[in-house]
């Protein structure tokens, strides 16, 4: 089973964060819980990382994976951001949105859709995981928790542990939001993807 770390979800420790973040940099695999659910995340190149989410998830090469940033800056070393979606991703940051754009050189090419050169970027609205991206000093990769047959993610640690604890390295233990996953923006079709915890309301693409 995995490792189960209990977090402050207002004042993260600095020794449980450095932790997490060692053994993500180890090479390991974990659930963290965001601002809209549970997300599995590996360290950005971790191929054996990224089949073991796949494997997890049951997805193919086509899925989205979605990197989790710290700001907008980091963000924006990633991804093609065109002028008018600049503010659009200014004004909905952070929260629970992801945002599928053309990625930079900078995103290894085993991460990007095969096809589009596409992937999720994100900038969540939660203490704990604002803590380990900023501690890990790069963008985590990530899949929500969303298990085979099932829509919306897991929300509890112990679920999640109970679920596919035996699959995972690490469960840190935390509060997530409670609207369900995210909003999903494809910015290279103009269109709104997934509609989830974010508010669409107003949003034109």
């Amino acid at each position: 089973m995995a490792r189960l770390v209990e977090i402050h979800p207002i004042d993260p420790q600095p020794r449980l964060i450095d932790r997490v973040v060692e053994r993500l940099r180890r090479g390991e695999v974990a659930a963290l819980p965001t601002d809209s659910g549970y997300a599995i995340v590996c360290a950005l190149g971790n191929k054996e990382g990224l089949d073991r989410i796949r494997d997890i998830r049951q997805v193919g090469e086509k899925h989205h994976f979605t990197l989790l940033c710290h700001d907008f800056a980091q963000l924006g070393q990633l991804v093609i951001v065109d002028n008018p979606y600049f503010r659009l991703i200014k004004s909905l940051t952070p929260g629970p949105y992801t945002f599928i754009l053309k990625g930079t050189k900078e995103v290894p090419r085993m991460t990007l859709n095969p096809k589009k050169r596409t992937v999720g970027v994100r900038i969540p609205d939660h203490k704990i995981t604002q803590a380990l991206v900023g501690a890990m000093g790069e963008p985590l990769l990530s899949s929500s928790l969303i298990l085979p047959g099932e829509e919306e993610p897991l929300s509890e640690g112990w679920q999640v542990n109970e679920s596919i604890g035996h699959a995972l390295d690490i469960v840190v233990d935390g509060p997530c939001g409670e609207g369900g996953a995210t909003t999903v923006l494809d910015l290279v079709a103009g269109e709104i993807a997934r509609e989830g915890a974010g508010d669409v309301t107003g949003i034109s693409l």
